[in-house]
């Protein structure tokens, strides 16, 4: 152990008996005799925790607490005092102290409660360190993504981050939609509040209610004590309801109630709590369609869908692919410890060729392979799952494109349109359709990359 511990005591016996003991379990102790010199080490020292004695001369426990948070706001506070001045302990409570010990001292009560508290600290410390790598990491500078269609996502991203509105998220199974719903937080006025992710379906029918919204000890079998659901866990900060299409009817109804309401009201309870969240919810699914169906309340569709994001497949953003198998090379280069500089061009033009059903989620699960089996700089070809190779010449030839790779991507562009014209016999209407885009998009990149009009037929 390596904490730092503060004893403020006016009395010798308890003040170096006290310090003995922890110091004996491991703790790195200081002790003073009264506030004045405890306010001195804080402005000089870092501390885990303070334990200080109520009753001193030249500064009361009370105001060396009160001075303690303003000076030194993350050591925690302990105070000692007689049983008769109890009421005065729980006012120190109130005012930040993190507990107080009665004397006469029973030390290993003091020692379970100094080894709680300061597991405690630790645990918050981890999370709040967890939080911020998160953050980071989901951050919206961090979404990658440079064609049109993202580029309007992230537009509608920094409009709706920091409102209260409830969010919708469409799209393909493995298109970032919990990457999306992390940046709406992560840019929002509740970013250093909870994000709690939940896939509604993976929860069992009979468990949604007391995993939403908690419940009481001895609502049912096996209650054996308060539990706090989802929203109260999430209250002043989002809850992502992944997969929201998956939710029972039943559930449909008190999940709308709640989006009203503001409450929630815990299984075997029979008063509400107000609860302050910001819900954002995501489906691979067409929600209208299944309101039409019969199988999603409107009233809820709507409440929900106040703002739609709706992301595209990655075959409809093949621009992006060469920034995100960047980014991913990067980001398990550090996961795994390797040194992989990137992807050659034969491996780059079969990754742009590929169809990516699995979206983001394979190409991640692709990069992360190649990089553990890649034995080069660069991964290449052999590197990639076997349904990637073919017998494609062009593939062949990694002199057809160049080794930069936006210039790469812009070969295989101008090669991909001008085969789609001559298998339409440069009917231009007609490739636009093949290609997924309007005539006028085909003929700016027809001149972009001096695809000639007179090879026309």
């Amino acid at each position: 152990m390596h904490e730092h511990i503060l004893i403020a005591e006016d009395e010798k016996d308890i003040r170096e008996s006290l310090s003995f003991i922890l110091e004996s379990e491991g703790y790195n102790v200081t002790i003073v005799q009264n506030g004045i010199e405890a306010v001195d080490q804080l402005k000089n020292s870092n501390f885990d925790l303070l334990i200080t004695d109520i009753l001193m001369p030249k500064m009361d426990g009370m105001k060396l607490l009160e001075t303690t948070i303003q000076f030194s706001p993350q050591t925690l506070v302990i105070i000692m005092t007689a049983f008769a001045s109890i009421e005065t302990a729980v006012s120190a409570l109130r005012k930040g102290a993190s507990d107080y010990i009665l004397k006469p001292i029973e030390f290993d009560e003091v020692l379970i409660r100094i080894k709680h508290l300061l597991n405690q600290k630790q645990l918050l410390l981890e999370n709040k360190l967890l939080r911020q790598q998160i953050d980071k990491r989901y951050n919206f500078n961090n979404i990658i993504g440079q064609s049109k269609s993202m580029q309007s996502i992230y537009d509608m991203v920094k409009q709706i981050s920091s409102a209260p509105t409830n969010v919708l998220i469409t799209g393909p199974s493995g298109t970032g939609k919990e990457l999306i719903a992390r940046a709406i937080h992560s840019n929002s006025d509740r970013a250093d509040k909870p994000f709690i992710p939940v896939n509604c379906g993976a929860i069992p029918e009979n468990l949604y209610e007391s995993e939403f919204f908690g419940y009481k000890k001895g609502a049912f079998t096996g209650a054996n004590s308060d539990h706090d659901g989802l929203f109260k866990a999430a209250n002043t900060g989002t809850l992502f309801l992944d997969e929201i299409a998956d939710l029972p009817e039943h559930v449909q109804v008190k999940l709308l109630r709640v989006l009203q309401e503001k409450e929630i009201r815990p299984v075997g309870s029979t008063s509400s709590i107000k609860v302050d969240v910001r819900v954002l919810a995501a489906t691979n699914k067409n929600l209208l369609e299944e309101v039409n169906e019969g199988r999603f309340r409107e009233d809820l569709y709507y409440r929900l869908n106040v703002v739609e994001l709706k992301l595209p497949p990655l075959s409809e953003r093949k621009d992006d692919i060469p920034l995100l198998v960047n980014f991913f090379i990067q980001k398990y280069n550090e996961d795994l410890k390797r040194k992989i500089k990137g992807v050659d061009n034969i491996a780059m033009k079969a990754l742009l060729n590929y169809s990516w059903k699995g979206n983001l989620r394979e190409l991640e699960n692709i990069i992360e392979r190649a990089i553990l089996l890649c034995t080069s700089d660069y991964i290449s070809i052999n590197d990639l799952p076997s349904y990637f190779k073919t017998e494609d010449d062009s593939i062949k030839q990694p002199e057809n494109f160049p080794g930069n790779l936006s210039d790469a991507l812009e070969s295989f562009e101008k090669q991909h349109i001008t085969n789609v014209l001559n298998k339409v016999n440069w009917n231009r209407a007609e490739a636009a359709k093949v290609l997924g885009i309007d005539t006028s998009t085909l003929y700016r990149k027809m001149m972009k990359l001096s695809i000639k009009m007179e090879n026309s037929i």
